[in-house]
């Protein structure tokens, strides 16, 4: 069995190893589509957080059931699955209180623990996700999209507030997707003018500001009649985005972090104090979230064709890794079909 591993910053293999046995709770999948994310690239790169080498990457998983272990009784072999990649503990306090994606010792396929970057893989029927109704491609972007979906409702936002989302990556344009469909108003911002061209395309957001290009918080503010947003999303993981969101918030706003940095942010406590701001973190997903984006693929709202603009056959993956991290290639989503 075949398998792509990242042995150290900069560097794939291709390796193979023994078939993997069942037991107990546990499914054998065979692999059909596997999502690329900024966890990947960043591993790839050797700035991901809470990371060690050699590791499997790869997380956004679409499969097939091959096989069932005897304690199996939710699937069969057949069966189309999404995989929840976050392997929680079920008794610490995160977890007590119904947030397992914010577990104590959480661990993440593909970051903490190896992911789907292989042919087959066994995991327990626990994180399996029922997806016979969808497509392999929209199977795979189940987990991006929770992750916005989870930053929606975290911030409890409404069809009344304006929200600014920094970053047209995978995740943020999983939140204003979400953010128009429960009724708000969008602005997106990005550095690049192609990414921008891409959600008022495929998004129907009209309301875009590149932030190399003037003075995008006075851009804002003339969009909002001065109110300013209401929600601001981070999507970037970028310090200067995060430490500017602020800015673009309106007095009793909220901010919410769902991107993540390495290192140490800075803020300016009078400036922060004196819009009340009520600064969010929002972290991984649940399987409420899950079940919302699955319920928006089925009723076919979320424009899936155009999101995902690359796909390669899984053993061409490390020769095609590089290239996906260059603007100019123009990757929204790259996926290796199996």
């Amino acid at each position: 069995m075949k398998y792509i591993v990242c042995e150290e910053p900069g560097q794939f293999l291709i390796k193979e190893k023994s078939e993997p046995t069942l037991a107990g709770k546990q499914v054998l999948i065979q692999m059909k589509r596997i999502g690329i994310c900024g966890t990947d690239l960043h591993a790839f790169q050797g700035n991901q957080p809470f990371f060690e080498y050699p590791r499997i990457l790869g997380h956004e998983l679409a499969g097939s059931v091959l096989r069932v272990g005897p304690e199996v009784t939710a699937f069969k072999a057949g069966d189309r699955v999404g995989i929840m990649p976050y392997i929680s503990c079920g008794v610490c306090i995160a977890c007590r209180r119904g947030k397992p994606n914010c577990c104590t010792s959480i661990q993440v396929l593909g970051v903490h623990s190896d992911g789907g970057m292989q042919e087959r893989i066994v995991l327990s029927e626990d994180l399996l996700l029922s997806a016979n109704h969808l497509e392999w491609a929209e199977i795979a972007i189940l987990e991006p999209l929770a992750i916005s979906a989870h930053a929606i409702r975290r911030s409890q936002l409404t069809d009344k507030d304006t929200v600014v989302v920094m970053g047209c990556g995978p995740i943020g344009i999983g939140v204003m997707a979400f953010a128009k469909m429960e009724g708000a108003r969008v602005i997106a911002l990005d550095v690049q003018d192609s990414r921008l061209e891409f959600v008022q395309k495929n998004l129907g957001i009209s309301d875009t500001v590149n932030v190399l290009q003037g003075n995008a918080q006075a851009q804002i503010e003339a969009m909002t009649d001065g109110d300013m947003a209401q929600v601001v999303f981070d999507a970037t993981g970028n310090k200067r985005a995060l430490e500017s969101g602020v800015d673009y918030m309106s007095h009793g706003g909220k901010f919410v972090l769902v991107g993540l940095y390495k290192g140490e942010l800075n803020y300016r406590h009078p400036a922060i104090h004196a819009k009340e701001t009520t600064l969010l973190c929002s972290r991984n997903a649940t399987r409420q979230d899950f079940d919302y984006v699955m319920d928006k693929l089925n009723q076919k709202k979320f424009p899936v064709n155009s999101f995902v603009t690359h796909t390669v056959p899984f053993l061409d993956m490390p020769q095609h890794f590089e290239d996906w991290l260059k603007p100019e290639t123009g990757v929204i989503k790259a996926m290796l079909e199996l």
